[in-house]
């Protein structure tokens, strides 16, 4: 599987999504029994403007994550693998679209991780702004505050996640693209890279001169401009290129 793109790499952007997240516990998103697969109403509640302007909604939001795997998850090899590819010496940039924090809860330095979609583990007001650790939001959830509001000024709260329909951080994306564009490998996993912009980092680093590595169990729009597209399961693979990366292999 590891061939000559590995060969003198001493920077590395690593994009991943929900599929590095699957050996933890949390399901996935479109796969077989994907969050959406099992219930596609559930689309609905994580559209920004379906939030925003329905308090149905906002509860079955809510109630999605009251008892969300990833409340309990733990990091899996893959996490493991991309932290100590980092303490190896590797300059190591994680782009993740996922929410979890599983990636520095195995050891990446946060400063390391770009969270491109927010985390789930705090909510952001979307009146006056103000952050609050989620569990403060979820225990008002869990006692049966089915629409829980802001105790500052009285809006809508919300997880500090991004939501279909809701722009993204210019700052975020922009910086993404400047790692995209100066790494010299780019690896994807366990994304579908079916949402923009986030999948759009591939065709920058590539345009920049630089290789692209897809780890996915299913084909992605684009694989075409891959070096390699590998199907093994993440939890095999990634370390397995982790190890090829480390100085002195």
């Amino acid at each position: 599987m590891i061939k000559s793109w590995t060969d003198g790499v001493e920077r590395v952007a690593v994009l991943t999504g929900a599929g590095v997240s699957t050996d933890s516990g949390i399901p996935d998103y479109r796969g077989p029994e994907g969050v959406w697969t099992r219930d596609p109403a559930l689309v609905k509640a994580f559209t920004y403007e379906s939030f925003m302007a329905d308090s149905t909604v906002r509860a079955a939001f809510w109630r999605t994550y009251l008892d969300h795997a990833a409340w309990r998850a733990e990091p899996n090899a893959a996490h493991r693998a991309l932290a100590d590819l980092e303490r190896s010496g590797v300059a190591v940039r994680i782009l993740t679209q996922n929410v979890d924090g599983l990636h520095q809860r195995a050891g990446s330095s946060a400063r390391k991780v770009l969270e491109l979609h927010g985390s789930m583990h705090e909510v952001v007001c979307t009146g006056c702004r103000r952050r609050t650790p989620s569990e403060q939001t979820m225990a008002r959830v869990r006692t049966g505050d089915a629409d829980p509001r802001c105790v500052d000024c009285g809006a809508i709260l919300k997880l500090a996640v991004v939501l279909f329909g809701e722009h993204l951080d210019p700052s975020v994306t922009g910086l993404a693209e400047r790692i995209a564009a100066h790494t010299q490998l780019m690896i994807v996993a366990g994304s579908s890279l079916r949402v923009e912009p986030v999948a759009s980092l591939c065709a920058v680093a590539v345009n920049a001169g630089n290789r692209l590595v897809i780890v996915n169990r299913d084909p992605t729009p684009y694989d075409e401009i891959a070096v390699e597209v590998i199907r093994e399961p993440i939890g095999t693979a990634l370390p397995q290129i982790c190890a090829a990366l480390r100085p002195g292999q």
